[in-house]
């Protein structure tokens, strides 16, 4: 069902955030990330004035993950920011992700190793939707493996949001063994 129809409004600002996962050619995956802020007004900024329409933030990041999800190489990249010769000094940093898994708990150690002024607060925003664009993009890989692997092992996805529950109905449809049946009263 789409969003109602808004009040009479003007657009102020733009934040778009985009995640593009590829399958390498070595079997690792990458996933290039880009954050970019843009407002639809000419701004001042300490560093001089920013014409509506351009980045005010334009923020890469690219991380390779094995089939695991552990991170192996990182890297950051800053093509606009607001304060040139200082936001994009940061971009080395980030190689701190490299040893993290995105699958346990990859969002307490980034915050442990770039929250703050440790990092860039916008690329660690950024870093933030990995795990998930990363288990979106390679679910069907991963889904593929546990059917010709070891199928008792749970599924990943299970108790992890409200439709799947594991008392739920919707994994008592799709996913009747990991089910959890009320207990007569």
């Amino acid at each position: 069902m789409p969003l109602s129809s808004p009040a009479p409004r003007k657009l102020r600002h733009t934040r778009a955030i985009t995640v593009e996962a590829f399958a390498r050619d070595d079997g690792l995956w990458d996933l290039d990330a880009c954050i970019r802020d843009i407002k639809a007004h000419d701004i001042v900024l300490p560093s001089g004035v920013r014409p509506g329409g351009l980045p005010v933030h334009d923020l890469k990041l690219r991380v390779t993950i094995d089939r695991d999800m552990n991170v192996i190489d990182a890297e950051a990249a800053s093509d606009a920011v607001p304060y040139p010769g200082f936001c994009d000094t940061i971009a080395p940093a980030y190689k701190k992700l490299i040893g993290l898994s995105l699958l346990k708990h990859f969002r307490l150690h980034l915050k442990d190793r770039l929250s703050g002024v440790l990092g860039c607060t916008h690329l660690t925003e950024l870093a933030q939707v990995l795990p998930t664009a990363a288990i979106q993009a390679f679910a069907d890989d991963a889904m593929a493996s546990r059917t010709e692997g070891d199928a008792s092992e749970r599924p990943y996805e299970l108790d992890r949001c409200h439709a799947l529950r594991l008392d739920g109905p919707a994994v008592e449809q799709y996913y009747p063994r990991w089910a959890l049946k009320a207990v007569p009263g």
